[in-house]
């Protein structure tokens, strides 16, 4: 037994030598999601089961997987409620990771978004976007951006495959994310060209946004929160500060630091334009125990003190992410009643 240790640890080692002596030393790691070599090579461990699209019938949500773009394989994962009665909103959803890691076929996600398509009886259009490093910023918003722009291409299309757009609402739209996703939903509405104000919005038609859903919103920036200094994260908790700064010395434009706006809208408060833009009514999911708590909670404040239509939500007793990868019975009560109010926030519009 001690032998096969030795033996187990000494292959182990010849591995990792392997792996610096062709790809250089290792520049970023957060460890067992991502690893940064000097040559640009990127590893990624996986640390959570991709999965196909199926579901079991019986769970009354059909779900299908669709290409976006094909030069920068962007794709989508769709979540259709099998029984309904009339057109359905829409949810389009971007997935957390820090920019850097994630996928619409995550386990997690697919298992998280095939309930919340039956609980709130919405269409969720899960999009794959790009990811850095390889990927930095803009690249994830170009991809949001982008999807809109498909969605608006399968609603005036006619002959179209229907088996999904016939039952949709286009008029009825909803971006969503949680943590990175939330930031990309947040930055794809502040974006020219997307669903703001003026032109861009007519162009957009048929399609009409009527809410924004940002769960554990990852902004970042220089100056520490209270939360982020003080608040005691266990062992299991998916986000550390050290793995925040991580991920947006990766994600963002190189030289930026996280008061850049895409990390920090409010460094230099909300923008007079900005505010123009927010013309949507927000809702922002915080969680008790994330160490992002404190930012969240300024950025509701400073909608709220702009006069913005935005309503916070409080999960007590939970961390960051605690919907998709925690499995406790307490963890698991938070995110029925996280779903029973995205369903009050969406059919409340």
């Amino acid at each position: 037994m001690g032998t096969r240790n030795v033996k187990d640890g000494l292959n182990l080692s010849l591995q990792i030598d392997k792996d610096c002596h062709q790809h250089g030393a290792m520049t970023e790691e957060i460890d067992g999601l991502i690893k940064v070599y000097k040559d640009e090579h990127v590893e990624r461990p996986k640390i959570v089961p991709c999965v196909t699209s199926d579901l079991p019938h019986e769970l009354g949500v059909t779900s299908r997987d669709v290409v976006i773009d094909k030069l920068t394989n962007i794709w989508a994962r769709l979540y259709v409620p099998i029984k309904c009665h009339g057109k359905l909103p829409l949810l389009v959803y971007f997935h957390g990771g820090g920019f850097c890691v994630g996928s619409a076929a995550w386990s997690c996600y697919h298992d998280f978004l095939e309930r919340l398509a039956a609980e709130t009886s919405s269409i969720i259009v899960s999009v794959n976007y790009r990811l850095a490093p390889e990927n930095p910023l803009p690249a994830a918003y170009d991809d949001g951006i982008k999807a809109l722009m498909w969605l608006e291409q399968q609603a005036l299309s006619v002959g179209a495959d229907n088996w999904w757009t016939s039952q949709c609402n286009f008029s009825n739209i909803f971006l969503a994310g949680d943590s990175a996703g939330s930031n990309i939903a947040y930055n794809v509405i502040t974006r020219p060209g997307s669903f703001n104000a003026g032109q861009a919005a007519a162009a957009m038609k048929p399609l009409s946004l009527r809410g924004v859903v940002l769960i554990q919103p990852f902004f970042g920036g220089e100056a520490r929160t209270s939360s982020e200094k003080y608040l005691v994260q266990s062992s299991r908790s998916v986000l550390s500060l050290a793995a925040s700064d991580t991920y947006w010395r990766l994600a963002l434009p190189s030289g930026s630091n996280r008061d850049h706006p895409w990390c920090n809208p409010l460094a230099k408060g909300l923008d007079v334009e900005l505010e123009d833009l927010l013309r949507f009514p927000i809702m922002v999911c915080i969680s008790e125990m994330d160490i992002l708590k404190d930012r969240s909670l300024e950025f509701v404040a400073s909608l709220d003190r702009a006069g913005k239509m935005v309503e916070r939500v409080v999960h007590k007793g939970v961390g960051h992410a605690f919907q998709i990868l925690s499995k406790s019975q307490f963890s698991q009560t938070r995110t029925l009643e996280m779903m029973s109010q995205i369903k009050d926030f969406i059919s409340g519009i």
